[in-house]
């Protein structure tokens, strides 16, 4: 298995993951009330992070690999969202989750993970089609 097949996975990993949070699990915030969000994040960070950290690092290590080993607008453009979704997913979605991990989170706070989890959810689809495409064409 290539080292192309290998990030084909891993990004199509992470636009399964993405859409799955975007559609059923941040939505799904809402429906839990005070202490209940509280308890429930807790467990759900901790299982989620062993999924997504490892995808996350891989596909990171890959477009670098990519990069260094094969210069091109292609790998370029590929680190490059990689890198917005790494600033995004730390810049923005980790202070949210620190609200709800401090019991500190309103409705506002659910409301614009969901809305700005858009931003990363475009940007693996992104991610991927242009993997798909580098692949396949």
């Amino acid at each position: 298995m290539g080292i192309d097949t290998v990030r084909l996975g891993v990004d199509f990993g992470l636009l399964i993951l993405i859409w799955v949070i975007q559609l059923v699990v941040y939505p799904s915030f809402s429906y839990y009330k005070g202490e209940q969000l509280f308890l429930w994040h807790n467990n759900y960070t901790k299982r989620i992070t062993v999924i997504v950290a490892p995808l996350m690092i891989s596909q990171l290590v890959l477009f670098g690999i990519l990069l260094t080993t094969i210069p091109s607008v292609f790998a370029v453009a590929g680190i490059t969202l990689v890198l917005i979704l790494w600033i995004t997913t730390f810049t923005i979605f980790v202070p949210l989750h620190n609200k709800i991990h401090n019991n500190e989170h309103t409705p506002i706070t659910l409301e614009k993970l969901t809305r700005l989890n858009w931003i990363r959810t475009i940007l693996w689809t992104l991610v991927f089609l242009w993997s798909f495409i580098d692949y396949f064409f």
